[in-house]
This record gives C-alpha cells, structure tokens and sequence, in this order.
C-alpha cells in the first residue's frame, strides 16, 4: 500500500495469527527494493485490547517505528478493504498511543482518510533531544559537517528535526539528512525534515526518514513541519504540504491535537516466502 508515496509491504495478523518473531527478522530483505518486495517499511495488523486494531511498523534496518502517519492511513484503508470493518470511525493503537481515523468513503470507495495525530510533544526531555536547558527547540543552532544549522524539533510520537533555511534540493536531503538523523543531541536518532515555505498556508516538504532514508512522503512529518512553522511564525496552523508522492492536508486545532487528511491505496497482493 502507499499514501503519497509512503509505501508499505502490510501484514493481516487479524484474520490469521502471524509470528512475529518470525518475519520481523526478514524485515530489510522484505523492504529491500531489489532483492525483496521492497517498501518504505513492514506493517503488521493485530487486534487490540484497547482499540479497533493495533499497528506495529518496522522500518527497513530492522528498527521499530513508535508512530507512521502515512502508514496509519494505509492501515485504515486496509481494514476497511478487506472487510475487518465496515466502520469509516476506527480506532488504532500504536506505540504512540491510540489514534481516532475517519474514512471519506463514497460508495464503498475510500476517497482520503483524516486521523487524529494527537498533540504534539514540544518539550525537549520529550522528543528527545540533548542540548541547552530550555524548554522548546525552536530554531536552535546545532553544528553539522562544519555548518551551523537552525532546527526546530517536534515529536509526534516520534521525533523530527525541521529545517527551513537549507531549502529542499534533494543533494541537500541526502547530505544532511544521514548526519542529522544519527547526530548526537538525538539519542533516539531522529526524522530530518527540509521545508521550503510558499506561503503561509502551503510548504514544500522533502523527508531524511529515520531506518529508511528519503521516502516520498512523511505524514508525522507533514505534521511536525506545520507545528514548527508556526511555533517558528513561518506558517498558519492550517496548511497544505506538498510532498514528492502528493499533498497533504494538516491543521493544529485550537484543541492541540493535529488533524492530517490524506489518501492511501493498495497497489498489490502478493506471497513472500520466507
């Protein structure tokens, strides 16, 4: 499946039981692009005790993601689908705790899927980040490869460093991206984001993925990018990002909970022997 080109290889562990402790470990050979099925990441669908369904994602290196926002809207579409549900309310635990997604369905066709990202987590101790005893990490000065940068860090139940002066050139994503991610103020290592602002209401998004490189798109991202933009008085609450794999529609409520809309779709079914 894939969502603005966020693509994962997914996992039905609600209609068979599934070994985790099996296919986990085949998780970068299954991710990889040439010798696998190749995908952005492996998803499985489990029941909850909490929720309607529980998702656990495993980025290509192997490593578990606590929250994939794309991949939530993947899933969404997937239960629906495949008749888990018929329900276009669902609820989905992660590692980032539950989330609330609503389906736009016409027909039985599933147009775009918004989820309820939670609030953003802006205190340093929370996202995590090492650095000066301050409370939020808005444009801090971090030193990479000799060049000072300005970040601005947000978790969404994972964390993201959000740059905005460096512009989005993809020779930019690539040399920077690797560093940053594994730089040591981020103990958890972290997603890299380059924004490039339009205008305050629409951002040119290009994504250094935690465990998986440049992916197309980047959902929790898109979400970290707004709340930096406007912690930063860069961007609206209410913002169109524009991702190499589609668009993305993200809005900071006045409640502190961050709303993403968005579309998600299978693209084949298949075998993989193990």
């Amino acid at each position: 499946m894939q969502g603005t080109g966020n693509d994962f290889v997914v996992v039905d562990g609600v209609s068979e039981q599934v070994d985790l402790d099996i296919i986990v470990p085949y998780a970068n050979r299954i991710c990889d692009r040439r010798f696998g099925i190749g995908s952005d990441g492996l998803i499985f669908v489990l029941p909850s005790r909490i929720a309607d369904f529980r998702m656990r994602m495993f980025n290509p290196d192997g490593s578990e993601a606590e929250m994939c926002g794309n991949g939530t809207r993947c899933v969404a579409r997937f239960v629906y689908d495949h008749g888990l549900t018929d329900a276009t309310s669902i609820s989905l635990e992660t590692l980032a705790g539950v989330k609330a997604m609503r389906l736009y369905v016409r027909g039985r066709s599933v147009e775009a899927v918004r989820v309820d990202m939670g609030a953003p987590s802006l205190r340093r101790s929370e996202i995590p980040m090492r650095g000066p005893d301050s409370d939020q990490v808005v444009d801090e000065t971090i030193r990479v490869a000799g060049r000072k940068l300005r970040v601005t860090a947000v978790s969404m139940g994972n964390p993201h460093a959000v740059l905005f002066d460096v512009g989005a050139d993809m020779t930019t994503v690539t040399s920077l991206g690797p560093l940053i991610e594994k730089h040591p103020r981020f103990p958890r290592r972290t997603n890299v984001q380059f924004a490039e602002v339009l205008s305050n209401t629409e951002v040119v998004l290009r994504t250094w993925e935690r465990g998986a490189g440049v992916t197309l798109g980047c959902g929790t991202g898109a979400c970290a990018t707004v709340v930096a933009g406007a912690l930063s008085g860069r961007l609206n609450r209410r913002v169109t990002v524009h991702l190499l794999g589609g668009d993305l529609l993200v809005e900071w409520t006045g409640t502190n909970t961050v709303l993403m809309t968005g579309p998600a779709e299978e693209v084949f079914q298949g075998e993989y022997p193990l």
